[in-house]
């Protein structure tokens, strides 16, 4: 006969087993990280993309941490521009101290993948890619298992200013409708040839207006160049691609929209609040004060700005987006450029608790009441997960954008510039872009801005090849 004690061990060992296999049986085993430790504590190393976002995140940190105090939650915000860099930096110090390896980072799409392959992990049972609506937008590896989730959509165009359009509809011979004769704005301007009348008699008529330019200035400070150098430049990219039948990152491309992208860049740098002796030094924040206080009519941005303009004392019912357009056949049932280059990884060289807690913190983000309305409404993010059917933007931006799709046959922008080369070609372009501004000082079809522009197609064409030929090794 067993003794009381002998009977009291086996039934602690029955018991333990009995938990564990509960713990299989509700799908632990399948989570994030299988055979993580699961354990109280933790670290959350987040590297930010978004500086706009920086002070938001940090309530968020602090939000969270109130229910798991345990739990460290680092979140750091590199400088516009700057966070490559201070990724990598932080990654190559963490070698030597694997605890602060950032857990939480950010890839802007395909090419990005191919500079962090080593570090993205498997995403199949992470909260991120279980709650993703439409499991296609996720990035992948060679075996097709996803790697990175894109954690917003987000929409740019022209920005406008509601009531100063509506200012300059009511003078005599404007080129514009008022809105009450049936007509709105943006049913009225549909192609770059309606767009550039309207902009330029806006600017002869500044003066009458109360306005320095139709345009924000174009600045090539580093926190705006990217508007211009990447985000402009999407445009006859897109019209490319879609006419080639481009789906993946070409080895090469052509010239046959880059015209185009000079028409629309003429019109922001004549059309402007500003000189083009002045643009080297002009910043994203000259833009958006420029834009806030009425002091222009349109600002190429997207949804994102909306904080920063909202800051600067815009009100929300006064703004609204056109899209991009450059004078192409058909560009009347183009919508707004829409897509994403946020792409969320979880870092695989992280301590195996770590990353099991920014799954947690994940799953709490993407769950929570808090959490889905601070990125939902505080952040302004169109977001791509199941579980924010029920939130709606607080954004105009976003409003606007979601409105503007919707209409009969508009057709969205790609983000192609997802497969741009490398920053080098982005540098590159933005560098002639400049230099054409500059050269344009004595005309726009002066010799001197045409052997500019020459050099910028070039930048574009050819240095796409070469960048390209670098990127994959065959240089």
């Amino acid at each position: 006969m067993m003794s009381r004690s002998v009977k009291s061990i086996i039934a602690l060992v029955v018991c333990a087993v009995l938990a564990a296999c509960a713990f299989t049986a509700f799908g632990f085993s399948k989570s994030f990280g299988a055979n993580t430790d699961r354990s109280d504590g933790g670290k959350v190393i987040f590297f930010n993309f978004k500086p706009e976002g920086k002070d938001i995140w940090l309530d968020i940190a602090n939000e969270y941490k109130k229910d798991n105090p345990g739990v460290e939650i680092d979140v750091r915000t590199p400088q516009s521009h700057q966070y490559e860099d201070e990724l990598s930096t932080a990654v190559k110090e963490a070698k030597a101290n694997p605890d602060a390896m950032p857990t939480l980072f950010q890839i802007n799409g395909p090419v990005g993948y191919a500079n962090w392959k080593d570090y993205t992990a498997d995403l199949t049972h992470s909260p991120l890619y279980m709650q993703l609506s439409n499991k296609n937008l996720a990035i992948r590896d060679k075996d097709g298992n996803p790697v990175g989730v894109p954690y917003v959509t987000e929409n740019y165009g022209l920005i406008y200013n509601k009531a100063l359009l509506a200012r300059y509809a009511d003078l005599h011979n404007s080129k514009l409708a008022p809105e009450e004769d049936g007509k709105s704005f943006e049913d009225q301007i549909t192609s770059f040839t309606k767009l550039k009348e309207v902009a330029d008699d806006i600017q002869s008529r500044k003066d009458e207006l109360g306005v320095d330019g139709a345009f924000t200035s174009a600045g090539f400070d580093s926190s705006s160049d990217w508007r211009f150098k990447t985000h402009l430049a999407n445009i006859p990219l897109y019209y490319q691609f879609t006419e080639d039948k481009v789906e993946s990152q070409p080895a090469s491309i052509k010239n046959s929209y880059v015209d185009n992208y000079r028409k629309i860049f003429d019109l922001y740098i004549s059309d402007s609040t500003t000189p083009v002796s002045q643009l080297s030094t002009k910043t994203g924040e000259d833009a958006v004060y420029e834009f806030a206080l009425g002091k222009a009519v349109f600002y190429q941005n997207g949804t994102w700005a909306w904080g920063d303009l909202a800051n600067a004392g815009i009100k929300s019912e006064d703004v609204g987006m056109l899209p991009i357009y450059i004078g192409v056949k058909g560009e009347e049932n183009q919508g707004m450029a829409t897509g994403s280059e946020n792409y969320w990884c979880i870092n695989k060289q992280a301590p195996l608790k770590n990353q099991q807690a920014t799954n947690d913190f994940l799953k709490w983000l993407l769950t929570s009441n808090y959490g889905k309305n601070a990125l939902a409404k505080r952040l302004g993010f169109t977001t791509p997960f199941k579980s924010f059917a029920d939130i709606k933007s607080d954004n105009p931006l976003t409003q606007a954008a979601t409105e503007y799709t919707a209409k009969d046959g508009k057709v969205p922008v790609k983000w192609e510039f997802v497969m741009m080369p490398s920053n080098g070609w982005k540098d590159d372009v933005g560098s002639s872009l400049l230099t054409y501004a500059q050269a344009t000082k004595d005309g726009m079809t002066s010799m001197g801005a045409n052997q500019a522009w020459d050099t910028l197609k070039k930048a574009f064409v050819e240095g796409w090849a070469k960048e390209y030929a670098i990127a994959h090794g065959k240089s």
